[in-house]
């Protein structure tokens, strides 16, 4: 499943550092994760980057873009192919 950022983002771009796939977008007022970039760092990391430098856990499922972990680990070859 996709990430997303809730209206609780304070735009302190921390997420927007640590997201290995430059899913995550600047935008007014809060920031934006592109779901078709978001692999919840399978590929990368053990666990989402991006929550565990949220400040404010502004970070949660997005229950618009469900995908399983095949899918995602799917969705990272394509990103890494596209390198």
């Amino acid at each position: 499943m996709s990430l997303m950022i809730n209206d609780e983002c304070i735009a302190c771009d921390a997420c927007r550092e640590e997201c290995p796939n430059e899913a995550i977008d600047e935008n007014d007022p809060i920031y934006l994760i592109d779901p078709d970039r978001c692999t919840e760092c399978v590929g990368y990391y053990d666990e989402p980057a991006c929550i565990s430098v949220c400040p404010v856990d502004a970070i949660v499922s997005d229950p618009d873009n469900a995908e399983s972990i095949d899918e995602l680990k799917c969705k990272f070859q394509k990103l890494s192919q596209g390198d």
